[in-house]
C-alpha cells in the first residue's frame, strides 16, 4: 500500500468514538474561534475566544464532559483504539495543566497569547472584500481578547502565580512594537486590497478603526507589563522538576527519565561535535569547525541578500524536493505538491510550519520571522531547514494526515500530536535526506550537523535551567549568562538568533527539548521494529504506517508500532 493509498480507499465508517471526536472539534471551535481559522472550518472567524479565567473555567469544565464520554465509549476498530488513547491523554493532560495552574502564567516569547492573538491574521484569507470585512471585524474584537488575557494574569498575581520577569520584560518589548502607528496592525490595513474590485472608503474607515482598536489594546497590554506584571514576577527563571515534568509530558506525549535523557543530551552534544568536525576537514584538510564555517560564510555562492530571494530559493528547493521525491521515494498526493514558503510579517526570529486547511484552499506554509537588522542569509545553514519544515518534514507529515480523511476524523487529521511527535519527525527527516544524497556537498551537511548540535545542546540547557542542574564546568547552576554563552559556542548563528532562541528556552520549558528527544525515539522504535521483522523489514513500509497514523502522542505510536 503507498502512503496515499489509505487516503484515498473507500472511507471507514464514522465510529461512536469519532463522533466523540467531531463534536470535540466542534466545541473547540466554538469555545476558541481560533481553533476554526487555524484548520480552515467554518466558524466564527470575527470573534475571539474568551482569555477570562471564565473563559478558562469553560473549557475546563467541557473537557471533563469529552473525557467522561470517552471512558464510557468502546473502540470499535484499531483507528478508535488510537483516537480514544489520545484524546484521553491530552484532554487528561489539559486538566493537569489547569489544576497547575499554568494558564495563570501563560506568558513566553514565542506561544503565549501575547502572539496568539495577532498571529491568527496571519492565517486568516485577505483576497476578497469579505475577507476584509471580516479581519476589520476582528480587529475591533481584539480588546476584548486583551483585556481577558490581563484578568488571567491579574488573578495569578493574586495567588503568586506568575511568569519570570525575564519573560515579562521581552514580551513587553515585542507587545511596544504592536502598539504603535507604525506597528503590525497598521501596516497590514493599510496595504489591504484585493484581486477584484477596491476596497470602499468605508472599509478602509472600518480597517483603520480596527487597527487603532488593536494597537490602543496592545498598548494596554504595556501598560499592564509594566506597572503590574513585570512588578509581581518572579526573578527565578526556572520552573522546578514537577511541572517541567508536566510540560515534558505535554510536548512528547510520552514519560521520560529526565535525568538520564540530561546525560544522553550531553552525550549526544558530544557526538554531534565529532561528527561536525570530521566533515570540516573534507571542506579544509586541517580545517576546525570554526575554521570551516568561516570558509562556509565567505563563500559568496552560499549567500543570499535580503527576505525577497531568501523567500525564492526557499521555494525554489522546496518544489525541487517535492517533485523529486515524489518519483523516487514518496508517492505524495496532488494537494500536498504544494507548499508555499513565506516571510512572516513578524521580527521575532524563528521558522516555523503551519498546516493547510482541511480542504486545502489553504496549502501549507512555511514561515520565516526574520528579526530586525538580519539582512544576509547563508544557504549551507539552512537547506536543511527547508527539508525539516517541507518536505519529507513537517508538511509531508502532516499534510498528510490532512488528506487522510477516509480514515482519520477532524480531531485526529487537525489537532491531534504533539511536538516531540512533529519535531521528532522532522530532525528524523531531515538525516533521512543525508542518507538519499541531497547532503552530499559537505556544506549543506555541516549545516544539518549545526541544527543537530544546537538541538542537542538545547536539551541540557532547558533540563538544566528548569530543573536547576549544575553547569557543565561546575561552576554553579545554570543561570541565563552561562546559558548564552553556551549556546553561542554550540551553534553558529547571529547573537540576535541566539538571544531570541535562549530566551525562548527559559519561557517555554520542555519544548525545545522534544525535538532532539522525539528523534531519539522515532529512531528507537523504527530500530525496535526492524529488529522485530528481520530481514522483512521495508523502511518506507514503516514510515507509510507511521505517518498514517497521522499525529500522536510518542508513547501512542510505539504502542501501536509495535503491537
Amino acid at each position: 500500500m503507498t502512503a496515499q493509498s489509505a487516503a484515498t480507499e473507500s472511507a471507514r465508517e464514522p465510529s461512536q468514538i469519532d463522533k466523540i471526536a467531531e463534536d470535540w472539534v466542534t466545541t473547540l471551535a466554538d469555545l476558541v474561534p481560533e481553533v476554526a481559522i487555524w484548520i480552515g472550518i467554518p466558524g466564527r472567524y470575527e470573534e475571539f475566544g474568551d482569555y477570562s479565567p471564565a473563559g478558562q473555567e469553560r473549557l475546563l469544565a467541557e473537557s471533563r464532559k469529552v473525557l467522561a464520554k470517552l471512558g464510557a465509549a468502546s473502540p470499535a476498530d484499531e483507528v478508535d483504539e488510537v483516537t480514544k488513547t489520545d484524546m484521553t491523554n491530552e484532554i487528561t493532560l489539559d486538566i493537569e495543566q489547569y489544576d497547575a495552574g499554568l494558564w495563570k502564567r501563560d506568558l513566553n516569547v514565542i506561544a503565549s497569547p501575547a502572539q496568539q492573538i495577532r498571529d491568527v491574521f496571519d492565517l486568516m484569507s485577505h483576497d476578497s472584500i469579505s475577507d476584509w470585512e471580516t479581519i476589520a471585524g476582528r480587529l475591533q474584537n481584539l480588546p476584548g481578547a486583551i483585556d481577558g488575557y490581563i484578568e488571567t494574569l491579574r488573578v495569578g498575581i493574586k495567588d503568586g502565580t506568575v511568569p519570570a520577569k525575564r519573560q515579562v520584560l521581552e514580551v513587553m518589548a515585542q507587545t511596544k512594537k504592536h502598539s504603535g502607528s507604525d506597528g503590525f496592525f497598521f501596516k497590514f490595513t493599510e496595504g489591504a486590497s484585493v484581486s477584484e474590485g477596491e476596497i470602499s472608503d468605508s472599509l478602509r474607515a472600518e480597517l483603520k478603526k480596527g487597527a487603532e482598536a488593536s494597537a490602543g489594546a496592545y498598548g494596554k497590554l504595556v501598560d499592564f507589563f509594566e506597572s503590574e506584571l513585570a512588578p509581581a514576577a518572579s526573578e527565578t527563571d526556572g520552573i522546578g522538576r514537577d511541572l517541567y515534568a508536566l510540560l515534558s509530558r505535554r510536548f512528547l506525549g510520552a514519560k521520560i527519565d529526565l535525568d538520564e535523557t540530561y546525560e544522553w543530551g550531553i552525550e549526544e552534544l558530544a557526538r554531534m561535535v565529532e561528527e561536525q568536525s570530521r566533515i570540516a576537514q573534507e571542506i579544509k584538510p586541517g580545517a576546525s569547525v570554526e575554521e570551516a564555517i568561516e570558509i562556509l560564510d565567505a563563500d559568496p555562492k552560499r549567500k543570499l541578500h535580503g527576505t525577497d530571494a531568501l523567500q525564492k530559493w526557499m521555494q525554489k528547493l522546496s518544489d525541487t524536493a517535492v517533485e523529486e521525491l515524489s518519483k523516487s521515494h514518496f508517492n505524495i498526493a496532488e494537494p500536498i505538491r504544494k507548499l508555499e514558503c513565506m516571510i512572516a510579517p513578524t521580527q521575532e526570529g524563528g521558522i516555523y510550519y503551519t498546516s493547510p486547511s482541511d480542504d486545502f484552499s489553504r496549502a501549507g506554509r512555511m514561515w520565516w520571522s526574520v528579526p530586525e537588522g538580519v539582512t544576509e542569509f547563508n544557504t549551507w545553514r539552512e537547506t536543511t531547514t527547508v527539508y525539516h519544515e517541507g518536505v519529507p518534514g513537517h508538511h509531508l507529515q502532516i499534510a498528510q494526515a490532512v488528506y487522510n480523511r477516509a480514515k482519520l476524523n477532524t480531531w485526529r487529521r487537525q489537532l491531534a500530536g504533539t511536538s516531540g511527535h512533529a519535531e521528532g519527525w522532522a530532525l528524523y527527516a531531515e538525516r533521512l535526506m543525508e542518507q538519499l544524497g541531497y547532503l552530499d556537498d559537505p556544506g549543506d551537511r555541516l549545516g544539518m550537523l549545526d541544527g543537530q548540535r544546537m538541538r542537542a545542546a538545547r536539551v541540557v540547557l532547558d533540563i538544566g535551567v528548569h530543573l536547576g542542574k549544575q553547569n557543565l564546568d561546575g561552576s554553579g547552576v545554570w543561570e541565563y549568562d552561562y546559558a548564552f554563552d553556551f549556546m553561542k559556542k554550540n551553534v553558529n548563528m547571529n547573537e540576535p538568533f541566539v538571544r531570541f532562541e535562549v530566551n525562548r528556552y527559559f519561557g517555554w520549558p520542555g519544548q525545545a527539548p522534544s525535538y532532539k528527544v522525539g528523534q531519539r525515539i522515532w529512531e528507537q522504535i523504527r530500530d525496535e521494529v526492524k529488529a522485530r521483522e528481520g530481514a522483512a523489514f521495508d523502511i518506507k513500509e514503516f514510515h507509510r504506517r507511521a505517518l498514517d497514523l497521522g499525529g500522536v502522542g510518542l508513547d501512542t505510536l510505539k504502542s501501536t508500532l509495535l503491537k
